[in-house]
């Protein structure tokens, strides 16, 4: 089987960080430990049409999450955190935030810290 050679993936900035830092733990590069949870997630996502079935369930209330089995549950909390840090990143607080009246404060692309009053004016300095 031939391997995608030259193509490049776009990943999130605390996905690589998380490689970085785990991969180093099992000689690996960065680009190694994303490949290793990437054929790791592959093989746990293709689990049996009757354990999808039941994970579908938990996470549409119509089973109780606490019914699942060890192994199930181990899917579903996998499940869960990658929804819950999925839709995390498509929010855009400060936007949410402005338009609710809040000024937000954050760091800027250069670490500096920058506040974002809500009729988009800056304060001075």
């Amino acid at each position: 089987m031939k391997a995608a050679m030259g193509r490049k993936a776009r990943v999130a900035a605390d996905l690589m960080d998380a490689a970085a830092f785990e991969g180093k733990l099992h000689a690996r590069s960065a680009t190694q430990q994303l490949e290793h949870w990437a054929r790791v997630g592959r093989l746990v996502s293709a689990q049996p049409a009757e354990a999808s079935r039941r994970i579908e369930a938990a996470f549409a209330g119509a089973l109780d999450e606490r019914d699942l089995s060890a192994e199930e549950r181990v899917v579903w909390n996998a499940e869960l955190d990658t929804a819950i840090c999925e839709a995390a990143s498509a929010v855009r607080f400060g936007e949410v935030l402005a338009a609710r009246g809040v000024t937000t404060v954050a760091l800027d692309e250069h670490g500096r810290l920058t506040h974002h009053h809500p009729d988009r004016t800056k304060p001075p300095g």
